[in-house]
C-alpha cells in the first residue's frame, strides 16, 4: 500500500431532520447565495423547507445550474457573489449543483481568468465557504473537493480539485430523493458503481481493507438497485443508496491504492460532444476499458468476479471476461443503455474523442497505457 494523506473536513448530517439544522450549521451573520438546478426543488418541496429554515437570513438565489454545469452559467453567479458580497454558498441539489457551486466559490475569490482553474490547473488557494443539501445521490461531490465544469463555447468538460472547496457540511435526507425518476436513479447507481470500480479494478496493492470496503459498496448497490425500482418511496432503500454514493468518492476507499479514472475522462468527452448523461457515458465506456485492459486488470477482475458476483470459471481469462459482461448486464438492469448506437452516436465519435485526447497528449489509466489509439479501439467496441 502506498503512502497517503486523507483529508476530509465535511460534516455529515444524515436523516430526515437535517434541513431544520441549517441555522446551526451556517456561520452566524453569513450573506447567503442559494444555488440550485432546473427547479425540481420547487416541485418536491425542498426549496420551501430550506427557505423556511433560513427565514430572516440575507439570502440571494441563483437557479438554473445545468446537469453538466456550464462555465458561462457559473460566471453569472460569480457576479452576484461579488456584487452582493456573498459570504456563504448553500448548494441545494445533486452533484452538478455542487460542482457548479464549488467553481463559483473558487472563481469569486480568484485573482485572474477563472478558466485557467480548469485549463491550466491554476492553484485555488481560497474560496467562499459552502455547504449542501443533497437531493440526488450519485457523484459523491458532497464529501470531496472535486468539481467538473463544461464550457458550451468550446464543448469541453474539465475538472479541478482543491481542499478550499470541500463543503463545510452536507445534509443527506433520503426523503428528498423520492421525486427522482427512473433515469436519474439508474444514472446515480451507475455513477456510484463506476466511482468504486475506478479505484478498485486496477492491480493488487496490499490494501485488503480498502478492497473489502469497495466490495461492500458494490454489493450494497447490487442488493438495493432492484428494490428502489420496485418500491421507489422506501426510505431505507433510498438511505442505503445515498450513503453508498457518498462513500464511493469521499477518498476513503482510494487511500494508498492505484486508481484508473480513464472511464471518466473518456466519458467526459462523450458528454461534452454529444450531450449524453454522465452516468450513461460511464455505462458505455467502462466495459470497453476493462475489456481492452483485461490482461493488466485480470487479477482484480477475477477477485471482483468471485467476491462481488460469486462467479467461477475454468480459467482466469474466462472469469475476467465474465465479470465484465456481468457488469454491463447490471448497468442495463437499472435502465442504463451501454452502447453508443443506443444513444444515436455513430462511428464519428471514435475519431472525435480520440482526437480531443490526443490534442492534450493524455495517457490514461492506472498504468498510463491508454493513448489516443487505444481510446479509439475501446470506443470502436462500444458502437
Amino acid at each position: 500500500m502506498q503512502n497517503f494523506v486523507y483529508h476530509n473536513p465535511v460534516r455529515i448530517v444524515f436523516g430526515d431532520n437535517g434541513i431544520p439544522q441549517l441555522p446551526l450549521l451556517i456561520p452566524e451573520g453569513s450573506r447567503l447565495l442559494l444555488t440550485y438546478g432546473q427547479g425540481s426543488i420547487h416541485r418536491n418541496g425542498v426549496y420551501q423547507r430550506v427557505t423556511e429554515a433560513l427565514k430572516g437570513w440575507p439570502l440571494w438565489e441563483f437557479g438554473g445550474l445545468e446537469a453538466n454545469p456550464r462555465y458561462e452559467t457559473c460566471l453569472r453567479a460569480v457576479e452576484i457573489c461579488r456584487q452582493q458580497q456573498v459570504s456563504f454558498i448553500l448548494a441545494v441539489g445533486g452533484g452538478s449543483v455542487l460542482d457548479g457551486s464549488k467553481f463559483i466559490a473558487a472563481a469569486t475569490l480568484f485573482d485572474g481568468d477563472p478558466w485557467t482553474i480548469l485549463t491550466k490547473e491554476a492553484t485555488v488557494t481560497q474560496a467562499l465557504p459552502l455547504g449542501s443539501v443533497l437531493t440526488l445521490p450519485a457523484t459523491g461531490s458532497e464529501m470531496n473537493g472535486f468539481s467538473v465544469i463544461s464550457r458550451a463555447a468550446t464543448q469541453e468538460k474539465l475538472g479541478f480539485g482543491s481542499p478550499s472547496v470541500y463543503p463545510r457540511f452536507a445534509i443527506l435526507d433520503p426523503s428528498t430523493t423520492f421525486s427522482l425518476d427512473d433515469r436519474q436513479i439508474g444514472n446515480g447507481i451507475v455513477d456510484t458503481f463506476v466511482h468504486v470500480l475506478e479505484q478498485y479494478l486496477t492491480y493488487p496493492a496490499q490494501a485488503p481493507l480498502q478492497d473489502r470496503q469497495a466490495e461492500a459498496i458494490l454489493l450494497t448497490l447490487i442488493e438495493e438497485a432492484p428494490k428502489v425500482r420496485a418500491a421507489p418511496h422506501e426510505y431505507a432503500v433510498r438511505a442505503n443508496l445515498m450513503w453508498c454514493a457518498t462513500q464511493g468518492l469521499n477518498g476513503l476507499i482510494g487511500c494508498g491504492v492505484p486508481q484508473d479514472w480513464s472511464t471518466h475522462l473518456i466519458g467526459h468527452e462523450l458528454t461534452a460532444l454529444y450531450g449524453i448523461d454522465h452516468g450513461q457515458s460511464l455505462a458505455v465506456v467502462l466495459p470497453g476499458v476493462c475489456f481492452h485492459n483485461r490482461l493488466h486488470k485480470q487479477e482484480k477482475l477475477c477477485q471482483y468476479a468471485r467476491r462481488v458476483w460469486g462467479m467461477t470459471a475454468d480459467s482466469p481469462a474466462e472469469l475476467a471476461l465474465a465479470a465484465i459482461q456481468r457488469t454491463e448486464s447490471f448497468f442495463q438492469s437499472v435502465g442504463v443503455k451501454t452502447r453508443l448506437g443506443e444513444y444515436g452516436i455513430g462511428p464519428e465519435a471514435v475519431t472525435a474523442v480520440a482526437n480531443r485526447l490526443a490534442e492534450r497528449h493524455l495517457r490514461l489509466g492506472e498504468r498510463a497505457n491508454l493513448d489516443a489509439t487505444a481510446v479509439a479501439a475501446i470506443l470502436t467496441t462500444r458502437l
